[in-house]
């Protein structure tokens, strides 16, 4: 019986010891391999001093070893947090300290980032998997694997914490989405029985460790037995390398955000590739332009597309499998509710809405997060609270998502009820970006929102407001929002004014800002 996530690895070093469980360009480990060193440096880990329920950093760029390093963390009891070494360091520095993480897993590859982040307080103590003079201990993969001591594993239960995810805030600090091995592992099993994952399978490993979509290769995969090919961050840049890769590896389960597809679609070079083995495509994190996923399932006709919608707080709440291709400009559906799961679509006083109308959509699952990390009040936020008719209370996570039942009754996607948009399937507060630009001593006020970008899809648009006085220009708020937000958040299109629009209550009047901009645009 498996209680908890650890459980999944040794369950598949049993049945499956010799067979691939990651694949990358440097090599590959089975999963009697990886079982093996994940548990050396569980017990590196817990000589160093963690304990259950600490939390411990992964800051590496997609490799082998992040496998090692998710797995290690969590069976030393620890919680796995997952951090992005493109960042800013002022941003991965916040991190740190407000999820007091003390010990960091790395690769050599990550240096001089390091050393950069290592300038100032961090309150690391240590970092492990490389071994070079910082500000703190370092410790190589070597020192991990040296020491093959059995080790005695603390009791870890369904309800510990097994990772903090963290995604933007919108208050301009970021939030840190807590998991427990019980949701972690019920998403698992759902997205294992869901899309008929078996010990045969590739998986195409497309997102990064810190993005929430990446936890169904590290644990749906190996909870059956699939074989896991982890893309590299060279791959991802040159689309037709990326499907030759996909023609080598034989992957026949691809789980992305649409854009990866799009690229394939655009300059893969696909009509030279035998992707035969693929047998499912899964898309989800922003809406995928139904011309491009025309042109797609025309192109793999023997594959099956889904849409896999669910915010990280719920890991996956809905699904929806595309019989036949869309026509271009149709809508996708968001689709039904999966197992296990109930949903609620609220109205503002938290009423269920009538048929046939949008409202917000709040999800009651196992897959559901405990809450965010050191935040009560949002959490609490976040929450409806509906009493039974026998007295109990179910509680349900308001995804903030706009929905509607169409008259299939599947669910329709229809909008933020907030500020927060999806941006390369990346979650973007705009206020993170306005409480940025606002603090910025030459910017008196600013502006951000999204705007349609030359190839169909959606990009942040920022305008500032400063005097003539303190003239700032344009490419200096670029190199500013550099330093401070990670790649996917900085805008794309970035103006500056002498003079805001503005309501009749004084507020920034938001539409003719963007209608002027848009005009700006098209001059």
């Amino acid at each position: 019986m498996i209680y908890n996530l650890p459980q999944i690895l040794e369950r598949s070093a049993k049945l499956y010891p010799e067979k691939t469980a990651y694949s990358f360009v440097t090599g590959s480990l089975s999963y009697s391999e990886l079982n093996e060193k994940a548990a050396q440096l569980s017990a590196f880990l817990l000589r160093q001093g963690v304990r259950k329920g600490d939390r411990v950093g992964i800051y590496m760029n997609r490799c082998l070893e992040t496998a090692i390093a998710v797995y290690g963390i969590m069976g030393s009891g620890a919680v796995y947090v997952p951090l992005d070494p493109a960042a800013p360091a002022a941003r991965t520095r916040f991190l740190l300290k407000d999820c007091d993480i003390r010990h960091l897993i790395s690769i050599p590859g990550q240096s001089r980032a390091l050393i950069n982040l290592l300038s100032e307080e961090t309150g690391l103590v240590s970092v492990i998997g490389l071994k070079q003079e910082m500000a703190v201990r370092t410790f190589s993969w070597e020192d991990v694997f040296r020491d093959r001591t059995p080790f005695k594993r603390p009791e870890i239960l369904g309800k510990d914490l097994a990772y903090i995810m963290y995604t933007s805030g919108s208050t301009g600090a970021p939030k840190g989405i807590m998991h427990t091995h019980n949701s972690g592992l019920a998403y698992a099993k759902l997205s294992a029985e869901l899309y008929d994952l078996n010990e045969k399978d590739v998986v195409g490993s497309h997102a990064p460790l810190h993005f929430d979509i990446s936890t169904f290769a590290y644990f749906s995969a190996p909870l059956a037995g699939a074989s896991t090919i982890i893309v590299s961050d060279a791959h991802i840049k040159l689309p037709a390398s990326l499907s030759q890769l996909m023609e080598k590896e034989k992957i026949s389960v691809w789980y992305s955000v649409p854009l990866a597809l799009i690229q394939l679609l655009q300059r893969g070079v696909l009509e030279k590739r035998d992707l035969s083995s693929l047998r499912w495509v899964l898309f989800g994190g922003e809406v995928f332009i139904s011309k491009y996923l025309l042109a797609l399932m025309k192109m793999w006709p023997h594959a099956r597309f889904s849409n896999v919608y669910g915010p990280a707080e719920v890991n996956q709440c809905t699904f929806y499998h595309l019989e036949n291709p869309p026509s271009i400009n149709e809508e996708i559906p968001i689709g039904e509710i999966w197992n296990n799961t109930e949903a609620r679509i609220l109205d503002a006083n938290d009423k269920e809405v009538k048929k046939g109308e949008t409202g917000v959509l709040a999800i009651r699952s196992e897959t559901m997060m405990l809450g965010y990390w050191n935040n009560p009040e949002l959490t609490e936020r976040s929450l409806f609270r509906e009493k039974t008719t026998e007295g109990f209370e179910s509680v349900y996570f308001k995804t903030g998502d706009m929905v509607r039942k169409n008259e299939k009754g599947e669910l329709m996607f229809a909008g933020r009820n907030d500020r927060q948009v999806k941006i390369r399937g990346y979650r973007v507060e705009l206020d993170e970006i306005e409480a940025l630009l606002n603090a910025h001593e030459n910017i008196e006020a600013s502006a951000a929102f999204t705007t349609e970008s030359d190839n169909d899809g959606k990009e942040i648009t920022a305008v500032a407001l400063t005097d003539n006085e303190k003239k700032y220009d344009s490419t200096a708020i670029r190199v500013y929002c550099e330093d401070h937000l990670p790649a996917y958040a900085i805008p794309t299109n970035i103006y500056v004014f002498e003079e805001f629009p503005r309501t009749s209550s004084g507020k920034i009047d938001r539409i003719k800002l963007k209608e002027t901009i848009t005009e700006k645009r098209y001059e």
